[in-house]
């Protein structure tokens, strides 16, 4: 029944009303770091958006100004939240069990339960979508309206194509001046090409060497897990052009021990360079998905 859910998630468009089923009663943060909000140091006044607390309206700035204003107070440490999400055309694969959920689908949704929690620390957040070999890029930014901007822009995300090219993404990295914290969603299929590295990793490992907090979630169906697909069944790579590959209950040993030594190899990867990496099945539970995610960065801190 639990994992039906993502089936009916997945139904709706109304990616707001995903979001607060996801989050209730999840009640984790994503990091620890220095906030904008209600707290401690007064920094500066901004205009009342909608969502934001009437605790923190100055009303004696409104008497004067006929215009509602919120207080700012900065805590612990200025922390950017940067979502990556990878939308090459492999994140369309469906799950074979719950009918409108795919990887993009999940992903997407993953994240954008993380910018609710980003926009409700008050932290600044953006976000960065990997499609078609480009970057869509959209600058951090703080609360309610800047949450329906990624929102928008994660909705309207499809799977195209492949990964940037290493030119493209290193122009796209223009955030890595000051340290933050990544979260970033793929299906690692591209974390290893056949000449060595993919684009991808190279650039979440070098955000990693430049001091980032880089947390990785992958995601792929049961069936590619258990390598669960129809015999016989006719398959097209749809980000390399090599033609059709028909699958064969002979193909299945020699599948898994592939996959299983190349999400090995993401692991080790990711433990060697200190970095929170969360494996995922698209048709766990969401909500499970995240907060195991986000208890293993809790237990790394």
């Amino acid at each position: 029944m639990a994992a039906t859910t993502n089936a009916m998630m997945a139904a709706t468009r109304d990616l707001e009303l995903v979001i607060r089923h996801v989050l209730a009663g999840l009640g984790h943060g994503i990091h620890a770091g220095r906030e904008r909000g209600a707290g401690v140091e007064f920094s500066e006044y901004r205009a009342y958006a909608p969502g934001d607390e009437w605790r923190r309206v100055d009303w004696k700035l409104l008497a004067r100004a006929d215009r509602y204003f919120v207080r700012e107070a900065e805590r612990d440490s200025h922390v950017a939240t940067w979502l990556w999400l990878d939308a090459t055309a492999s994140m369309a694969e469906p799950s074979r069990e719950l009918e409108g959920v795919n990887k993009l689908w999940f992903a997407r949704t993953a994240l954008a339960c993380m910018a609710a929690i980003a926009q409700r620390q008050g932290d600044a957040f953006g976000l960065a979508i990997c499609s078609g070999g480009k970057v869509a890029f959209t600058p951090a930014d703080r609360g309610p309206r800047h949450l329906q901007r990624v929102l928008a822009r994660l909705a309207a995300a499809r799977p195209d194509g492949l990964p940037p090219t290493a030119q493209v993404l290193k122009a796209s990295l223009h955030f890595a001046r000051a340290p933050g914290l990544v979260l970033a969603a793929t299906d690692g299929l591209d974390w290893h090409g056949q000449s060595g590295p993919s684009t991808l990793s190279e650039a979440l490992l070098r955000l990693r060497k430049l001091h980032h907090d880089v947390r990785l979630l992958t995601v792929r169906t049961r069936a590619e897990v258990d390598a669960d697909f129809a015999s016989g069944a006719a398959y097209r790579d749809p980000e390399q052009d090599a033609g059709l590959h028909r699958y064969t209950k002979s193909d299945r040993a020699a599948y898994l021990e592939r996959s299983g030594a190349h999400f090995a190899a993401i692991a080790t990867s990711c433990r060697q360079n200190d970095m929170v990496h969360h494996e995922a099945c698209i048709e766990q539970p969401l909500a499970d998905v995240l907060r195991r995610w986000l208890q293993k960065a809790g237990a790394r801190g």
